[in-house]
């Protein structure tokens, strides 16, 4: 239960950001055609903003199935590779079918959080820092369907640049207190300058980008600075 309500305290950051960028899909579904409850049922069956914002675009346009598959594939192909490095922290009870169910709470900041947490990951601490989270982002789409119709645009717009602030929340304290974190992210960000900014690189979705940028900085880290980490494992009752 401690492990719970610790995870529980480190997600109410994440939820309250969470709830303001879902708010904005909230709005974007029902401005394109969809009902509140769809938009909030995508948002409870999914926790990836831009995997959501890909995919009603793509549903609204027509497209096949297929096209929808290999989307959702791209854009979140990330969070599989987020897995088996946070796999590597988790403790000797957090397996099997706890890993199946509890992996659709990956998200990028829930990562970042867990990945920081000092020792191993265990489940009770994964399922309170997930619980608040999942809520906040459906609570949020919620909201936005039902009253973003009625809100100033500047405003609306404005909620969704709160994810980057979250996420940068998370990540510059670790940055200044570590260098080869520091190095690691400045590989990162001048990976996605240039995948951005290249015109040879155009044509390469923004799911992909994340995807390469995520390798590329991992790859660097990996070979610059290797290190073998031990996590304390929660003995078996």
């Amino acid at each position: 239960m401690k492990e719970y309500s610790q995870g529980f305290r480190d997600g109410i950051p994440i939820a309250l950001g969470y709830f303001f960028v879902s708010f904005s899909f909230g709005i974007t579904g029902v401005a394109h055609g969809l009902f509140w409850w769809e938009v909030v049922l995508i948002s409870m069956t999914n926790l990836t903003s831009a995997g959501q914002f890909a995919g009603v675009q793509i549903l609204l346009a027509g497209g096949s199935l297929a096209e929808l598959a290999v989307s959702q594939l791209v854009i979140n192909l990330r969070y599989a590779l987020m897995s088996v490095s946070l796999s590597q922290k988790t403790d000797e009870r957090f397996r099997g079918v706890s890993r199946w169910l509890l992996g659709f709470g990956i998200t990028d900041e829930i990562f970042g959080v867990a990945m920081n947490r000092d020792g191993a990951v265990s489940r009770s601490y994964f399922l309170g820092l997930m619980s608040l989270p999942y809520f906040g982002w459906a609570l949020g789409t919620l909201a936005g369907a039902v009253f973003g119709s009625v809100m100033p645009q500047k405003l609306t717009e404005g909620m969704s640049i709160a994810i980057y602030g979250m996420f940068l929340a998370i990540l510059v304290p670790k940055a200044k207190s570590d260098l080869r974190v520091l190095a690691v992210v400045a590989v990162a960000a001048a990976c996605s300058c240039l995948l951005f900014y290249v015109p040879a690189f155009s044509g390469i979705s923004v799911g992909t980008r994340i995807i390469l940028c995520g390798l590329l900085s991992s790859v660097f880290g990996a070979l610059i600075f290797p290190r073998a980490e031990e996590f304390e494992k929660t003995e078996e009752a």
